[in-house]
């Protein structure tokens, strides 16, 4: 995705920002919401992975605590080329990963405690470069800020409701309800044309780092099969985090999930078996070996 676009986008959330403003209190709301959007801009900027991080009671763990997930993320990195993340943990029986931070060298990825239960590790490879190719194509710093702004706008415009009595100075009850539906709905509709693109994207280059797509095509199609299956409640609390996660780990009876950030995982493991078809019998991350006798061993089988 280019910058451009990128930039575009994120000037769309802040303009709908805005007008659920003008909404709540005219032109001087309008101008009050700019402030804001401005403020959690910058905000964002700095310390919106922490904040995500923080939602999903993610835990730093290092080559001591974590030592098999630790050395394969430095390995990855080392094949994509990118200086080590920081590698978190979640405490969550979802099957599930994301990434954030502001720049490859502000990086971090995160998995759930779930993911390295269910994958083996081929496929755990796969889903841990599709996250470093977020990094590497510099989508964490997107994900994480406009998970801050739509997040905020959700609350702005439950914040509107406190006004909907009032003709003067509100949009009235009716607009009150259309605007706490209609505005976070909004949110999510841009948060899915930055979210497809990129997705798709990092499928591809991830694919290209690991080496082998069909472990990221098999992976994908597990975390898909059990997130509809295994509640992530950290994520149905704040579910405009919910497009940052290689799959929406959404339970999908909720509002928050009419249209999805995601799409679809048979598309994408389609694109998956091409790529695959493209670039042939290839060396795959199985094939590095883990210690002096070359053999393969860790939690993942």
């Amino acid at each position: 995705m280019s910058y451009f676009k990128t930039a575009v986008l994120l000037a769309g959330l802040t303009a709908l920002f805005m007008g659920v403003g003008y909404l709540i209190g005219g032109a001087g709301g309008a101008v009050v919401a700019l402030v804001i959007a401005a403020a959690t801009n910058m905000f964002a900027y700095w310390n919106s992975d922490r904040m995500v991080l923080s939602m999903h009671g993610a835990q730093e763990v290092d080559e001591r605590s974590a030592p098999e997930l630790f050395r394969m993320v430095a390995e990855l990195a080392g094949r994509a080329q990118l200086p080590m993340p920081k590698v978190y943990l979640m405490d969550n029986p979802q099957p599930n990963a994301f990434a954030t931070g502001r720049d490859p060298h502000h990086a971090a990825v995160a998995v759930t405690t779930g993911l390295l239960q269910m994958l083996n590790r081929e496929e755990l490879a796969g889903v841990i470069a599709h996250e470093l190719a977020h990094i590497k194509n510099h989508d964490t710093l997107i994900m994480t800020i406009t998970a801050t702004i739509a997040g905020a706008i959700s609350m702005i415009a439950q914040f509107g409701m406190f006004f909907g009595g009032n003709r003067d100075n509100g949009p009235g009850i009716v607009g009150s309800l259309a605007m706490m539906i209609l505005a976070p709905l909004s949110a999510t509709i841009v948060q899915m044309a930055i979210s497809r693109t990129r997705e798709y994207s990092a499928d591809n280059m991830g694919a290209r780092i690991c080496g082998h797509p069909m472990s990221l095509a098999s992976a994908l199609l597990k975390i898909d099969n059990a997130a509809h299956q295994i509640p992530n409640m950290d994520a149905e609390r704040s579910p405009a985090t919910a497009h940052m996660f290689i799959i929406n780990p959404l339970s999908g009876q909720g509002m928050d999930n009419l249209f999805s950030t995601h799409p679809s995982t048979e598309n994408r493991v389609r694109e998956l078996q091409r790529l695959a078809g493209e670039l042939g019998p290839r060396g795959n991350f199985a094939t590095a070996p883990a210690n002096a006798s070359g053999r393969q061993r860790g939690p993942w089988g």
